[in-house]
């Protein structure tokens, strides 16, 4: 290609008249951009040329004309040379109709600089499209630009319309001339459809269903489906539950069940006995049974008072009272250990125990720790509030020494708690026929539960960590009812 000024000085003025209302593109570089329009006039004078109805970039200009100086031209292309009014190239995405001479066709003349051949300005031999043997015109999207502004996209039925000619022509200038004719024609929806026989698939789902006992088949069909399952359900193949997984040589008077149907069963006083006692001998010592205990009997009062919804440190002002009936021997000691634990949860805690001359070391040594906390600690009965508290604990019976419930201070512990409105914990009371001064409204049993009356209200089992061998040494075939929790409710089986 050659510059614009020597082709604009070479040009006599009679070959400059005969390029007016020829189309053109000019490059004026990277700074101004490309600019195509129709020659309107060229001055050999000034060296300048000027374009009507220009478009920059590919964008119309605002303006209805535009001159270059032969200075800016880097390069200057001829896209159609005609002698009158010509057409402009329009936009691809705005096509124009724009006037043309003789029997050229619209899609020819309007091209871009990518769609014909260059042909320099100051060339003798220009060539034309169609004249050239070896000329192909090429096709791509710019082409679709040609479309005067009365055509319109042909829809997707044209061919049922009338409208397959255009749409020939458009697939031509996408795709080339030597396309497939076969494309033209539109999917047939309706013949392929008919291929499918649906009833035949329907009846081979059917019979799926009969041989897999109404489960869908995915495989073969001599394959055993499994059962349809809801969502809500484990998918998993279990083994049946088996819900006496707890077995005493000597079964006792009553049973339980927990919340998931295990039954636990109970057992005598004598058995619970050799069942502490082996447990001692393998190290589970009484101070251990003792920190078991307290930590499985708070976290069930703490339960009992609120839990959650009233402990926190947001209600400081309605701190709960928790009142403690203690007595000189294990199950004494095992509140006060529960006392303690409760006072480290910030719990208002009084401790009834009155001055024994002789007490278990157990109950010397929890009632030391327990001085090191904030709870109280009172030995007369007139010292405990007269209001209602919002729990008592009763620790005051035990299993083996039943003189105590003939003793003063055991009658006014008694009274005072049976008329305080609190609601009653029991802490491993004894098996029944000896006796339940205070009512209870729940009672707390360790390991096994014993067979307890009706009085002592709900029953409640509490895990103090027993082996498993422990109890097969004693006959007793064990697997664990707590779960996940270390202190369940039991029901009346």
């Amino acid at each position: 290609m050659c510059s614009c000024s020597p082709c604009l000085d070479s040009s006599p003025d009679s070959m400059a008249a005969d390029w007016l209302g020829s189309l053109v593109s000019i490059n004026c570089g990277e700074t101004l951009g490309v600019y195509q329009g129709e020659v309107s006039s060229v001055d050999q004078s000034s060296q300048t040329i000027s374009l009507k109805q220009p478009f920059h970039n590919g964008v119309k200009c605002p303006v209805p004309e535009v001159t270059f100086s032969a200075v800016d031209i880097k390069e200057l292309k001829v896209l159609d040379i005609v002698s009158g009014r010509g057409g402009v190239v329009p936009k691809s995405s705005d096509p124009v109709s724009v006037p043309h001479r003789g029997h050229h066709k619209t899609q020819d003349r309007l091209a871009s600089p990518q769609q014909q051949c260059s042909k320099s300005y100051g060339d003798k031999h220009l060539e034309v499209p169609g004249q050239s043997k070896g000329f192909r015109r090429r096709h791509n999207s710019w082409s679709s630009s040609s479309r005067g502004a009365n055509q319109v996209t042909p829809k997707k039925n044209a061919v049922k319309n009338g409208g397959g000619g255009q749409r020939q022509h458009r697939d031509d200038e996408c795709f080339g001339d030597n396309m497939d004719d076969g494309l033209d024609t539109d999917f047939d929806f309706e013949g392929n459809l008919a291929l499918f026989d649906k009833a035949a698939v329907f009846s081979q789902i059917a019979g799926s269903d009969r041989r897999g006992n109404g489960a869908r088949s995915r495989g073969t069909p001599q394959e055993q489906q499994p059962s349809q399952y809801r969502h809500d359900k484990n998918i998993l193949e279990t083994k049946p539950v088996v819900y006496r997984q707890i077995v005493v040589p000597q079964p006792g008077a009553k049973e339980y069940c927990t919340d998931s149907g295990l039954v636990v069963p109970s057992i005598s006083y004598e058995l619970h006995k050799r069942l502490l006692s082996v447990a001692e001998r393998y190290g589970l010592s009484l101070e251990r049974r003792l920190e078991m205990t307290g930590v499985c009997a708070s976290q069930m009062a703490l339960t009992l008072l609120g839990g959650p919804n009233r402990l926190t440190p947001k209600n400081v002002h309605q701190r709960p009272t928790v009142a403690l009936l203690c007595g000189p021997h294990v199950q004494g000691a095992q509140g006060i250990s529960c006392a303690r634990h409760l006072a480290n949860h910030e719990v208002e805690v009084i401790i009834f125990l009155p001055n024994f001359v002789k007490v278990l070391d157990a109950v010397s040594s929890e009632i030391t720790l327990y001085t090191k906390t904030e709870g109280k600690q009172v030995s007369s009965v007139e010292e405990l509030p007269d209001s209602p508290v919002d729990l008592i604990i009763n620790c005051l019976d035990c299993h083996e020494n039943t003189f105590l419930m003939a003793q003063p201070w055991y009658q006014t512990a008694v009274d005072w708690a049976n008329q305080n409105r609190a609601p009653v914990l029991s802490l491993d009371p004894p098996v029944s026929g000896q006796g339940h001064a205070v009512e209870a409204k729940w009672t707390l049993s360790l390991g096994l539960p014993l067979p307890l009356s009706e009085g002592v209200g709900r029953v409640y089992l509490c895990d103090i960590g027993v082996p498993r061998q422990v109890f097969q040494e004693v006959g007793i075939k064990y697997h664990s009812p707590f779960g996940c929790k270390f202190v369940v409710p039991l029901h009346s089986a």
